[in-house]
């Protein structure tokens, strides 16, 4: 979406507040709608609720390219594609794939799927940005529409045989994992970090390109800088995931938490040229999306994974919450001060925090009997 902000502000004549607002619009309902997509798709299978999610993405974009005030972006990018990406991200998918390999193998394969995700990225933003050239950010639109019916037939690809409870395992309901999960003091220490996950993330990638463009670059620098953060996501999911398979997850996060902010205050205090962006790109995608597979493998290790999707999807509605303020926040910042200065201060502020949270995070499995839950609390 940093893509179409530049166009669309500029011929719609439309601030980047109002543009960032609707992107902050979508992802909150990304986020709160994530929980029942997860439940849905843990219940009634993850390839019917991906194949809704398609159509209501393909519905979105068409609508938003119709768009001309800041109420029809808001219901077009904002509600219908927030609702679409809950049903065909990373938590639906995830508990798929994690019911599918053993614990030794499922961080490895988490980090496989992350960067399958990344590789999209990856190829979306230069062929996005050749459409926009090519055709007009509203026909590069309708074109992406029908790009995202492709996820119908490859839905497909997630239906599983679903037991009521897989094997050796108590029986447990969704109610039950809920409260298991809430009263968890790691959980929650999870889900707080995760927010500034989503700050970072959406904030940079919806928010650079247009910090380029006022650094006197080309748009083509900025998609370029966003492709590198997609390539080398690739790379650095799989990298993680299969370091989570070796090593404590809980304090790889910190790490990658950590080095984010690391790399975020070096940018900005070094001249910024195409060198330096493209260099920053390939650092800042190492360390990406690679929260994803290791906060999900931190909480399959803890809880298990019959209702992965369901506690996965509650984590992502802190991670939207973050994004909500990342693409807003970035928004109102810079039509109050002119600059993103303060937005990369609280990029990096932010990172140190959640390096804090996740380091005492009490990553041991919990023990279930049939009489009830025992849980030992660090």
């Amino acid at each position: 979406m940093g893509l179409y902000l530049h166009p669309m502000t500029t011929d719609l004549g439309m601030s980047r507040q109002t543009f960032s607002f609707a992107i902050a619009i979508q992802n909150l309902f990304y986020g709160f709608a994530q929980p029942f997509s997860g439940m849905i798709a843990d219940r009634f299978g993850a390839a019917r609720v991906m194949s809704a999610g398609a159509l209501f993405y393909a519905l979105g974009l068409v609508l938003m390219a119709h768009s001309t005030t800041g109420w029809e972006l808001g219901l077009s990018a904002g509600v219908l594609i927030g609702t679409a990406l809950s049903c065909c991200g990373f938590s639906v998918v995830y508990g798929v794939i994690a019911r599918a390999f053993p614990p030794e193998k499922r961080s490895v394969a988490l980090g496989a799927a992350g960067a399958a995700g990344s590789f999209g990225q990856f190829v979306m933003l230069p062929y996005g940005q050749a459409l926009i050239t090519g055709l007009g950010w509203h026909d590069a639109l309708l074109t992406l529409a029908v790009t995202m019916l492709l996820i119908l037939p490859l839905s497909t690809a997630l239906v599983e045989k679903h037991p009521p409870e897989l094997a050796g395992q108590p029986k447990q309901s969704i109610p039950d994992a809920l409260r298991e999960a809430l009263g968890h003091r790691g959980y929650w220490l999870l889900c707080i970090a995760y927010t500034v996950c989503g700050f970072q993330v959406q904030f940079i990638s919806l928010h650079f390109p247009a910090f380029l463009i006022d650094q006197h670059m080309s748009a083509e620098t900025g998609m370029t800088a966003l492709a590198l953060i997609g390539l080398f996501n690739i790379l650095g999911s799989y990298v993680w995931g299969w370091l989570g398979g070796r090593y404590t997850k809980k304090y790889l996060l910190s790490t990658l938490y950590l080095t984010r902010s690391i790399a975020i205050a070096v940018f900005i205090v070094t001249p910024i040229t195409p060198g330096s962006v493209y260099a920053f790109g390939s650092v800042i995608g190492f360390l990406w999306l690679a929260t994803v597979p290791l906060t999900s493998g931190v909480i399959a290790q803890i809880f298990g994974v019959r209702y992965l999707s369901t506690l996965t999807g509650i984590a992502f509605v802190f991670h939207q919450l973050g994004s909500f303020l990342g693409a807003g926040l970035g928004g109102y910042l810079f039509d109050t001060t002119g600059s993103y200065q303060l937005m990369w201060m609280l990029t990096i502020a932010m990172g140190v925090v959640s390096a804090i949270l996740n380091w005492p995070v009490d990553d041991r499995p919990i023990e279930r009997t049939k009489n009830g839950v025992r849980v030992t609390f660090s």
